[in-house]
């Protein structure tokens, strides 16, 4: 019976965000599970055009490091952004959101060759939530009970908390320039 359950909601999310999603935890259980390493995965300019492995710009933004918060927080974040603007700004307009993705991609894999940046999925996430918060300006947002904002200051505030965790903001900023 749950398994049931949880095919029917699974059967539920936009065909977009199912794939994406799926091919993201699937990566990452690969990985996990050492079927592939993350150094079969990464963006690599040289291996990529002089050694033909073109999958390296589609696998670098389906691996979000290893299970733990930091892949839960971008998983939760793509999932939920992802699907939101599926059902919403893109309902019945599928093959423009698809558009959107590959356009979003080259874009940031292009910039991606300037900024070192091996793995592109966390800027991707945050490509799609800015995209969602300029989409909503007039959603009013709450930051763990702590701050609340209006959606368009959303990857504003996502980039100060990566900053307090100590991470880069290259990834937050190459999200925000698409």
């Amino acid at each position: 019976m749950a398994y049931q359950t949880f095919r029917q909601e699974y059967l539920q999310v936009p065909p977009v965000t199912r794939a994406y999603a799926t091919a993201c935890v699937l990566t990452t259980a690969a990985v996990q599970l050492e079927l592939i390493t993350p150094f079969q995965l990464y963006f690599n300019p040289e291996l990529i055009f002089k050694h033909f492995q073109v999958w390296r710009l589609i696998t670098n933004y389906l691996f979000f490091g290893p299970v733990g918060f930091n892949f839960l927080f971008n998983m939760i974040f793509l999932y939920r952004y992802c699907r939101m603007l599926e059902e919403g700004s893109f309902r019945g307009r599928t093959a423009d959101f698809v558009f959107m993705f590959l356009f979003g991609g080259l874009l940031m894999t292009l910039f991606g060759l300037f900024v070192n940046l091996v793995f592109l999925g966390q800027a991707f996430t945050i490509m799609l939530v800015y995209v969602w918060s300029r989409r909503n300006p007039y959603v009013r947002m709450n930051f763990f009970g702590l701050l609340i904002f209006q959606a368009p200051f959303l990857p504003w505030v996502l980039m100060g908390f990566s900053l307090l965790l100590g991470n880069s903001i290259i990834v937050d900023l190459l999200g925000k320039k698409l």
